[in-house]
């Protein structure tokens, strides 16, 4: 039995996001291979939501070592790409105070349940828990056509 995603995603257009790579590298300080978000093509007008997306090449840093001949996106960059959506919705909806940024402190409620590969696209969804200016928590899910392949919950906060 397919798992159910946070929220309904179906009608979220990824041909015209809300924000391509260029946005998000306006809002999130992650450059080079530590940008693990490809764009949002959604959030709701409260910012407790979000969908964004991730493609994943086979030129990536991780493919010759993380299971040669077979490679396997590792399940720390999809925690991390789930974080930096979630700090991406968080900021747009609530920039921090002064010249800090959200850094992820938190992981829990982590399980994986399906393979990602070169060539998958990763939709990653976020729902927030509860946020104030400083601090956030996001349920966060993550899919591939359709399969729910990873869930985490998410904290951050502005150091």
């Amino acid at each position: 039995m397919p798992a159910e995603p946070l929220f309904e995603y179906s009608n979220v257009d990824f041909d015209n996001p809300m924000a391509n790579l260029d946005a998000v590298k306006v809002i999130n300080p992650h450059r080079g291979e530590m940008i693990q978000i490809n764009g949002v093509a959604h959030w709701t007008d409260d910012f407790a939501q979000g969908v964004g997306w991730r493609d994943v090449r086979d030129d990536e840093f991780w493919v010759p070592g993380h299971i040669p001949g077979r490679p396997l996106l590792p399940g720390v960059l999809m925690i991390e790409a789930a974080a930096q959506l979630s700090s991406f919705i968080h900021i747009k909806g609530a920039p921090p105070e002064g010249a800090g940024f959200l850094g992820f402190t938190r992981c829990n409620e982590c399980a994986f349940r399906g393979q990602v590969i070169p060539g998958d696209r990763l939709i990653l969804l976020a729902q927030s828990v509860t946020r104030n200016r400083r601090r956030f928590i996001s349920k966060c899910q993550g899919f591939v056509n359709e399969n729910l392949v990873f869930e985490v919950t998410v904290t951050g906060m502005q150091v």
